[in-house]
Parts: C-alpha cells; structure tokens; sequence
C-alpha cells in the first residue's frame, strides 16, 4: 500500500475524521499487546517499529546478525514473510524459494542468516530451534503478543519520525504510542533528522539507551553509479529516504518513480523503466529489497542485469554501546529462564 500523504501532515481532516477508528483499533491493539507470550526457551530479540511502513528493520537486523555472532550466537531469523504466499514453516532457500513464495525480505537476508518464515510464530521457533539457533531474531512483530520478547529494538527514521502521531487509520501508529513505549527496550534512530527527538527524550525518561546509526553505502555501488545520470526507483515504505541516500552519496538523480510498498513488479513495469532509462541515457538504480522483487519474482523479467541494486549497511555511531546492551540482555534472558528451572 502507500502512505496516505495526511498521515505526515500536522492537521489533516481525513485524519480528524479518521480518528475514532484509529481510537477502537488503537484501544484493540494495546489489549491484545498486553498478553503474555509464549517463552521460546532461547533469547528473543525483536526489532520493530511503532508505525506501518519502512524505517530501516532489515538493515539493522543485519547488523545485529553480525554482532551476535561476534559474541560467538548463532542466530536465525524469523520473519512473517509478508508478501510471500508460503504460510511455513519454512527455512528460506534461495535456489527452491523466490521472493514471490516467502517475501522480499527474507529471500534477501537468507544470503547472511538463515530465515524462517512462518505466519505462525510459535512453528517458526520450533523450526529456528531446530537449525540450531542460539539467538531469534524478530523481523518485525512487536505489536504480537504471541511470543515473548526478551528485548525489543524499536526503530525510526530520524527524518521522518512517527507522522502525526495518531493511530492506523488516522495516522501511521500501529497503536498507542504511550503502549508501545512501555515495552521498547531500546530505540535505534537512523539518520542525522530531529523528526524524532520527542520520542527520544520519552525513552530516555525512561532510563532506556537511545542508539543514534546511519546508513552507509556500499563502496562498489557507489562507484557504479559515479559520475553517471541514473534513473531511480523503489517500492518500499519510504522512498524518498533512498533518494536522500543517494543524493548524500553523491549520485545525481536524472528521474525517479515510486511505487507502493512491497510493490510485485511485473515484465511491463520493467520494460518501461528500462525504455525510459535508455531513452535519455540513464542507468537505472533501485534498492536491494526491490531487486528481490524483481530478480527473485516469478520468471526472469527482462533487463534485470541492467538494474543497479545500492546496497547499504547500518553502522552505529557507538557500537560498544550496542554490543553492551545486547550482551546484557542475552545475559538477563539466560539467567531468568535458569533460576526456573
């Protein structure tokens, strides 16, 4: 879907109108995020976000996958698989999977961490348990009660931030603000914005870390691109943040579309970005996530090879502190679930 523009407006009719419904689906929504999960055995380490769309969760999933490892985990991943049609459970393979069967996301992370996919959770720890994992990485599911979490990373674009504050539909918010903050044990601003410096303060009134991180772009990428008009083009939650990335990395954008996220390309959609692109001379760049979409989609779409993915990595302006609060929290975990025995 994409964003409705009035949700990142102060004052909005549609939203005024739209807030009673965001009042009851609020009010359903911090109920249900109330119950207690289910206690996996192993520590859980969710990284969410309060709002619909893109904030930057699989790069920092991956960043966490790295680190974890460092501490000597092994971790596996456990995502719903939106836009996937495989219920699971199922560990993502990318020579019998493509991003049509188990989503965009899981069949691009699988390259660094095994993934498990499952619309029901509870299996998809079962089947992570299985290949041996130490650690579970939540790709998104904060707002599901079904599994506890021993630690929840929330994260925001700090361009960006949370909109107008109001709750689906009026507004981004996947529930109550003051709900979700109560169980953020750490929140991960990406970016060098103040859009969300309100909400930074509220966690640390809390006594929560507030962790600042940027996304930096791949060398190689950047190089390919250099010094050349490019077309961009992406179907993800936030595009505009990827032609900011861009722009910031010095890459002059000739042309741009913008599709809505999770966007299933098609050979016409291709086809025209790639007659446009070579009608004025342009190379056409898009994110990795939608070259999943393309690539990994049902069939070869035609001039894949022509399409630049920008790749991007997260770094943390203080990884000592990550790192410290991650072992912490694995040592929290571990410890509880010791003493009941």
């Amino acid at each position: 879907m994409r964003e409705p523009a009035f949700w990142y407006r102060p004052r909005s009719p549609k939203s005024h109108l739209l807030s009673p419904l965001g009042a009851l689906y609020g009010a359903i929504t911090a109920r249900r995020m109330a119950r207690k999960g289910f206690d996996a055995g192993i520590p859980v380490l969710c990284v969410g976000n309060y709002h619909v769309g893109g904030a930057g969760k699989t790069p920092t999933v991956l960043a966490l996958t790295k680190l974890l490892r460092e501490l000597g985990e092994t971790p596996v991943v456990l995502s719903r698989g939106y836009g996937g049609r495989l219920h699971g459970p199922v560990m993502v393979d990318r020579e019998r999977h493509d991003a049509s069967d188990v989503g965009d996301e899981p069949w691009m992370m699988v390259r660094d961490v095994p993934v498990a996919v499952a619309r029901d959770r509870l299996d998809g720890v079962a089947l992570a348990k299985s290949q041996g994992a130490t650690v579970i990485l939540m790709d998104d599911g904060f707002q599901n009660p079904h599994l506890l979490k021993d630690a929840s990373l929330i994260v925001i674009d700090s361009e960006r931030g949370l909109g107008n504050g109001r709750v689906f539909p009026a507004g981004p918010l996947r529930a109550p603000l003051k709900a979700q903050l109560a169980r953020t044990d750490a929140l991960v601003l990406i970016g060098d914005g103040h859009a969300a410096d309100d909400v930074a303060a509220k966690i640390s009134a809390r006594g929560k870390p507030v962790l600042r991180a940027r996304l930096k772009p791949d060398a190689v990428s950047v190089a390919q691109l250099f010094g050349k008009q490019v077309f961009a083009f992406a179907g993800i939650g936030d595009p505009e943040r990827f032609f900011r990335t861009l722009r910031a990395s010095g890459i002059e954008i000739a042309g741009s579309r913008t599709f809505a996220d999770h966007h299933p390309y098609s050979e016409r959609d291709i086809q025209e970005l790639w007659d446009d692109a070579r009608r004025n001379g342009q190379t056409l760049v898009t994110t990795e996530k939608d070259l999943a979409r393309i690539h990994g989609g049902e069939g070869m779409l035609p001039h894949v090879e022509g399409v630049v993915p920008f790749k991007v990595t997260l770094e943390f302006d203080d990884p000592d502190a990550l790192r410290q609060l991650i072992s912490d929290h694995l040592y929290k975990a571990r410890e509880l679930r010791f003493s009941k025995r």
